[in-house]
């Protein structure tokens, strides 16, 4: 083991502590390159049209191109604190590392959804707590997926989650106002249990009859039996039936929508006409799978202007919900909506650039900033250290000097052992690369040796917390970059050396990738 001098230890953790604490959520982004607003978000593009959102839910991204405020908020389960997750930049993308900072070594929840258009209907979810009822909160963390290639994350729903809301100064429509809605979600997760809705429902959490829901639902139920395929479905949620044309009898124009991402619409003008499209949200155009009158007994409708997200209407105050979904975005409107309205929508959705995984920071060239996650150092990156070759962690910020900042910023390489892995350039020491040496890291130049090689080779892998990326030794599997006493490591979970001590090893060896500071 290095014995390392009281001088030296006292020196460090003097380094960590020079900088004031900054506020990790207000500059901590994922990948290296820059949201930009969009020109034009999804409801402006209904207002447009004449048929204005009373209502806009998402956990990726913005879906007015102003929108600057909160897109949902996340509750942590270690202590129960509260933290709203917003967008990188006005009209973009979620802003990720929020949640990754906030949740790194625990597990988070999605509380609540925010109604973007500022009527106030915020989705809640529907279990004491939240709305009251049976029901719990989604995990946050279930699939992260890149939009635009910046990492968010799904609201993944499971039997058990739901969401609700009701202002009813909101304008959501009710009675047989008409009504369009459309949502983003997923057919590679779904059941045929009830009800993935997203739409209007009644406000007492009751079945009350025919009429009573307009909402998308998507699942691999047939309702009404005779169904062709396996689905799963874009149908209408009337309440006591879910239809897929214009009757109980099965609509031959429906098709089933496997796509990862998929676009869901609903349309129904309250008295005579309702209309179901669907497409694959990545790319091409609407298929119009029904066109047509309402149902027998639905003409008019009685809706009653509440909204609802992973349930029936009859959910959840006695009973758990059975359904099984994603849910990207959305977004209710006033009005019904015409069909080249319809197209710009999805042709929006297209272009957000919804793509399954996440974007992986560590492209060769790519510049990147190692966050450390550990509770007692969010504010902490790992760097290497000005006054010997050692790699340590320090708290940098904006008001950092620009050495300081340049310290802590790394060049990624295709590793120098395996260009399958990584090895880390210092961005102001050019030559220099981050390798171990007797398990402890060190900013050395390249020698040009096998020995350098292997030991300045890093793997990375999914965060050994559960959040971020932990980065795993070449020539030592076991062993993965750790902090330990603002000192960097690589460290096994458990072993003889005081930094392989198993108190903290997965969040210690969890980093996020941040936007560089240099």
């Amino acid at each position: 083991m290095v014995l390392r001098s009281r001088l030296d230890r006292v020196r460090r953790t003097l380094l960590a502590a020079s900088a004031v604490l900054a506020l990790v959520v207000g500059f901590a982004v994922e990948a290296t390159s820059v949201s930009h607003a969009a020109a034009s978000g999804v409801c402006d593009i209904y207002a447009s049209g004449g048929t204005p959102c009373v209502a806009a839910h998402s956990t990726t991204r913005a879906l007015f191109a102003s929108y600057n405020g909160p897109l949902y908020q996340v509750q942590r389960t270690s202590d129960s604190a509260l933290q709203n997750i917003g967008v990188i930049s006005a009209g973009g993308v979620a802003n990720a590392a929020t949640q990754d900072s906030f949740c790194a070594g625990t597990s988070c929840t999605i509380t609540g959804v925010y109604d973007q258009t500022g009527n106030g209907s915020t989705l809640v979810y529907q279990g004491p707590g939240g709305t009251g009822g049976a029901d719990a909160a989604a995990t946050a963390t279930t699939e992260p997926v890149t939009v635009g290639g910046h990492k968010a994350y799904a609201l993944y729903i499971n039997p058990g989650n739901s969401y609700f809301a009701y202002n009813s100064t909101a304008g959501v429509p009710t009675g047989s106002s008409p009504e369009g809605e459309y949502m983003v979600t997923s057919g590679t997760h779904a059941n045929n249990g009830c009800c993935f809705d997203y739409g209007n429902t009644e406000t007492d959490h009751h079945a009350d009859g025919n009429g009573a829901m307009d909402a998308i639902n998507f699942s691999t139920s047939c309702w009404f039996g005779g169904c062709s395929g396996t689905g799963p479905w874009v149908q209408a949620d009337l309440e006591d039936g879910l239809f897929t044309g214009g009757s109980t009898v099965w609509n031959p124009s429906q098709v089933s929508e496997t796509s990862h991402f998929v676009t869901a619409m609903l349309k129904n003008n309250g008295t005579t006409q309702m209309a179901l499209q669907g497409a694959n949200a990545q790319s091409g155009s609407l298929a119009k799978l029904y066109s047509g009158s309402l149902p027998t007994g639905y003409n008019p409708m009685r809706k009653q202007g509440a909204i609802i997200l992973g349930s029936g209407g009859d959910c959840c105050q006695t009973n758990h919900n059975d359904s099984a979904g994603t849910f990207y975005e959305g977004a209710m409107v006033k009005g019904y909506p015409s069909d080249a309205t319809d197209a710009a929508v999805q042709a929006n959705i297209v272009a957000a650039g919804y793509a399954a995984g996440t974007a992986t920071p560590f492209t060769p060239g790519a510049r990147v900033s190692l966050q450390a996650t550990t509770s007692c150092c969010i504010s902490d990156y790992l760097r290497h250290d000005d006054a010997d070759t050692k790699a340590v962690i320090s708290a940098i910020n904006s008001a950092s000097s620009a050495t300081d900042k340049a310290d802590a910023t790394w060049i990624v390489h295709a590793g120098l052992a395996d260009s399958n892995c990584i090895s880390l350039e210092s961005a102001n020491a050019s030559g220099n690369y981050l390798r171990h040496s007797s398990f402890e890291l060190y900013l050395n130049p390249n020698d040009g040796t096998s020995q350098f090689a292997v030991d300045a080779t890093f793997c990375p892998q999914p965060g050994n917390s559960g959040t971020g990326y932990s980065l795993q030794s070449f020539n030592y599997p076991a062993k993965y970059i750790r902090h330990y006493d603002f000192t960097a490591y690589v460290a096994s979970n458990g072993g003889t050396n005081n930094w392989d001590t198993s108190s903290l090893w997965a969040q210690d060896t969890t980093w996020l990738a941040a936007a560089p500071w240099n």
